[in-house]
């Protein structure tokens, strides 16, 4: 019964305004001041171990070369490789929107971050091409949802860190989902484009210019290619692969591109150390509720109930997927991985899911509500850059994301689609 009055609690704060880190804090502290007071002067100690990790160095870092990639001329590189590689087939912006937030995922592994460095330059140039409104967001939103699937992946190294899964082996098992994502919505863009028109004139190949855009965006395309080889080949830690990404950025911002300045470092240093220090207070406070529930034997009570109800195992995965969609509406994906992990891992392992399939589903689910009103970061991103009400960039994306939710089950039904690579590569 305690639980649930700590549910209660924490559902009440949230609904007042109270940020969530500080609703989960203050919700433990009344609860243990309640029930088990000989516990509070634990609580330092925990909040310090949960972001005590030499894993989470990597997350700052990944943000920081994300923030310096995006203002040292990358992104309008990768978008001129994007229209010169879809030239042949007559790809309009549509197409070079999800192209690119293929390749920039692997570059930023933030969604918020593709949305906004990508969309404040896509989004005014595909209405200026014939694209609608709602049609140049809705694209732009539901692709960058690949930002936090393709590798590197934030959301995967703070789940790495809860779970305990060699991020190596998380980055390559997001790896297939996120490519499946980009077909099929590259897929139904060429589609839908082509039906109404959205098409590019033919043009004539120019070598000159096919070449320049190429070697142009060499600099930016080894840089997702350069982590994934170190992280998965054991070359390096996820840090380590994060500190040199952020040195390569540098390099490739004033010396290849020359177009990165010291005040755009001290920019991007501000907006990292405001995001990861969010996210750091959330894991900390995060871990003491984790604690709270393993105490009061959450995981094994949920366990429990699901094994009694006696529904095959892909029953529960598909289950699980609603419950995904369920709490990203309403949670943002750093928190809700925090709080299904180690109440649904337990779970889902019992039913014969490795932690990789596991992670893949539960940021697949997570991504895509990014795009769901009314939490949604990437349509807040968006809305800042069009100024477009929420519900519309929604109504726009919402064909796009049908791709998601496919992939999603998808994996949910296949674990190869997840663990083939990995294994490959001796993971």
């Amino acid at each position: 019964m305690a639980i649930v009055y700590l549910l209660i609690g924490l559902i009440a704060f949230a609904a007042i305004g109270v940020p969530l880190a500080f609703s989960i804090g203050a919700t433990c502290i009344a609860y243990l001041s309640a029930v088990r007071p000989m516990f509070l002067s634990m609580m330092p100690q925990r909040i310090w171990n949960g972001v005590y990790s030499e894993l989470m160095i990597a997350m700052p870092l990944f943000m920081l070369a994300g923030e310096l990639m995006n203002t040292g001329g990358i992104t309008k590189r990768i978008i001129n490789f994007c229209m010169e590689l879809l030239r042949p087939i007559r790809g309009g912006l549509g197409e070079v929107n999800i192209v690119a937030s293929m390749i920039f995922g692997g570059i930023s592994g933030s969604s918020v971050a593709d949305t906004s460095a990508l969309g404040s330059i896509l989004i005014p140039a595909m209405e200026q091409e014939g694209y609608p409104p709602d049609a140049s967001a809705g694209i732009t939103v539901a692709s960058s949802t690949m930002g936090m699937i393709i590798p590197p992946s934030t959301p995967m190294v703070v789940y790495a860190m809860i779970s305990g899964a060699s991020i190596g082996a998380l980055f390559m098992a997001g790896a297939v989902p996120g490519i499946l994502i980009g077909l099929t919505q590259l897929i139904l863009v060429y589609v839908i484009s082509h039906r109404k028109g959205w098409h590019p004139a033919h043009s004539n190949f120019s070598a000159k210019r096919f070449w320049k855009a190429i070697f142009s965006g060499i600099p930016a395309l080894l840089m997702p290619l350069f982590i994934i080889v170190c992280v998965s080949f054991g070359i390096c830690t996820a840090s380590e692969s994060a500190g040199v990404a952020v040195l390569y950025s540098m390099i490739v911002g004033f010396f290849i591109y020359k177009e990165l300045t010291w005040k755009d470092v001290w920019n991007a240093l501000k907006k990292t150390l405001i995001s990861s220090s969010s996210v750091m207070i959330i894991i900390g406070f995060s871990s003491i509720f984790t604690w709270v529930l393993t105490i009061q034997k959450v995981p094994d009570l949920v366990a429990n109930f699901f094994m009694s109800m006696n529904v095959p195992a892909w029953g529960i995965a598909l289950m699980f997927d609603v419950l995904i969609l369920i709490i990203g509406t309403f949670i943002d994906v750093s928190p809700a991985i925090l709080m299904l992990t180690p109440i649904m891992l337990p779970v889902m392992q019992s039913y014969g899911f490795t932690a990789l399939q596991f992670g893949a589903m539960l940021i697949t689910g997570l991504a895509i509500g990014l795009v769901t009103p009314p939490v949604g970061m990437c349509l807040n991103a968006c809305n800042k850059i069009n100024r477009m009400p929420i519900i519309s960039i929604f109504k726009g994306a919402l064909p796009y994301i049908t791709c998601n939710m496919l992939v999603l089950i998808m994996i949910s039904l296949f674990p190869a689609l997840t663990t083939w690579l990995p294994a490959l590569l001796g993971y």
